[in-house]
């Protein structure tokens, strides 16, 4: 099964970095809490043409069941503007973290990828 990352995208100015800081611990824990339900990581984005996030979810399903139509209308109300979700699915991850590049979630050896 393929990981789903979900770009979540608040068209708002750009933030200090102080702020972004901020903003961005403040609810972390809710998001490593998220674990059990799918979310392998999320990203804060700051820029020139807004704010939001990079999600990276087990599966489209567990991105479905975060992301529903209660918790748009959340976030609309916390930032004051619509946030913007584009869904992709990703079937090959190349993590240099960890050192290993991934087919839909597996790890695979060196020798399978240059197959």
């Amino acid at each position: 099964m393929a990981n789903c990352i979900v770009v979540v995208q608040f068209p708002l100015g750009k933030r200090t970095q102080e702020q972004a800081i901020a903003s961005g611990t403040s609810t972390a824990p809710t998001y490593q809490g998220l674990t059990a339900k799918g979310l392998i990581r999320k990203d804060y984005l700051n820029g020139d043409k807004g704010t939001g996030g990079v999600y990276l979810w087990e599966s489209r399903e567990a991105a479905e069941a975060w992301f529903t139509p209660e918790r748009e209308a959340m976030l609309t109300e916390k930032f004051g503007a619509a946030p913007i979700l584009t869904w992709y699915d990703t079937h090959v991850t190349v993590d240099n973290l960890k050192g290993e590049t991934r087919v839909d979630g597996q790890a695979i050896s060196e020798a399978q990828a240059a197959e």
